[in-house]
């Protein structure tokens, strides 16, 4: 009697078929090669403390230990198209501040940013009286 093809002494019997949605000869591939959450989810340790950054002492005057200002373009808007309103007209899309880049904010020029205490920096000149 004829043995069946494939189900021999030397044979294991017929051939595999394949997951339709893994790798063509490939055992335990995965099925899927995307993750299975959101790539955009960010995960944050619960037990971490974060400082808050301690502002200096003496601030400075201008920005009060900031060390940031509202942008001298846009006036803190970050827009440059109707910056005295607070909301634009229908239909109108803003035009961001190339200075800010839209944050509406800037360094204080008193202190560059640091926050610290400056002296006016420049010249003073004296008026001499008559």
């Amino acid at each position: 009697m004829p043995a069946a093809p494939g189900t021999g002494p030397g044979c294991l019997g017929s051939p595999a078929q394949a997951p339709s949605g893994s790798l063509a000869g490939v055992q335990g591939a995965p099925r899927r090669l995307g993750t299975s959450k959101p790539s955009w989810i960010v995960r944050t340790e619960s037990n971490v403390r974060r400082e808050r950054p301690k502002r200096p002492d003496p601030p400075c005057t201008i920005c009060k230990g900031t060390g940031r200002i509202d942008c001298r373009n846009c006036f803190g808007r970050g827009r440059t198209n109707h910056a005295e309103l607070v909301m634009l007209p229908k239909g109108e899309w803003p035009h961001w501040c190339r200075i800010c880049g839209g944050s509406g904010l800037d360094y204080c020029f008193r202190c560059h940013g640091t926050g610290e205490y400056r002296e006016p920096m420049g010249f003073h000149f004296t008026v001499k009286s008559k």
